[in-house]
């Protein structure tokens, strides 16, 4: 089983805490770092390897759920760019999934050129530990905000008349 399935399966057992919404064609949730505010993943319901392997209907559809998901990312955390990845070559094989970065002006710090760059330049689990660490300082809780943050945000685009959401 990939990686991705078994984030699944904790989405339909009710266990994944970064779950968000279930669309028609996919789950969406908030990726585990969070240095990209808002950084969230639109993952296609069933195991399949590329794109081209949906049937055309659904492929469309898909792609609609996943800008809007990205249009709903942009609006709740103010971002001034949206970056998307399909990528799929994780553990236990591919599957199709999206990585939707929130992207503003010098968020790379020093690790960008002048602080721009591409998302995958910013050292990978270097944020999430502080993050965490704030926020239960904060609240004597170990939980996410962002997931929140991210939900109450899905749910104010949806009744905003947004189709597919």
């Amino acid at each position: 089983m990939c990686g991705v399935c078994e984030r699944i399966q904790m989405i339909r057992a009710g266990t994944n805490p970064y779950f968000v919404k279930e669309l028609e064609t996919g789950y969406v949730v908030i990726g585990d770092f969070q240095h990209f505010a808002g950084y969230a993943l639109f993952i296609y319901k069933d195991h399949t390897v590329e794109l081209f392997d949906l049937e055309p209907a659904v492929r469309s559809k898909h792609l609609e759920e996943m800008t809007i998901v990205a249009q709903a990312v942009r609006n709740a955390f103010g971002a001034e760019k949206m970056n998307y990845e399909c990528l799929g070559n994780g553990k236990g094989g591919a599957h199709i999934h999206w990585h939707l970065f929130p992207r503003k002006a010098g968020d790379l710090g020093e690790y960008g050129n002048k602080g721009k760059g591409p998302a995958w330049w910013y050292p990978n689990g270097k944020d999430v530990c502080r993050f965490r660490k704030t926020r239960q300082r904060r609240t004597g809780k170990d939980e996410t905000a962002i997931t929140q943050r991210a939900r109450c945000a899905v749910i104010r685009f949806s009744k905003a008349g947004n189709p597919g959401i």
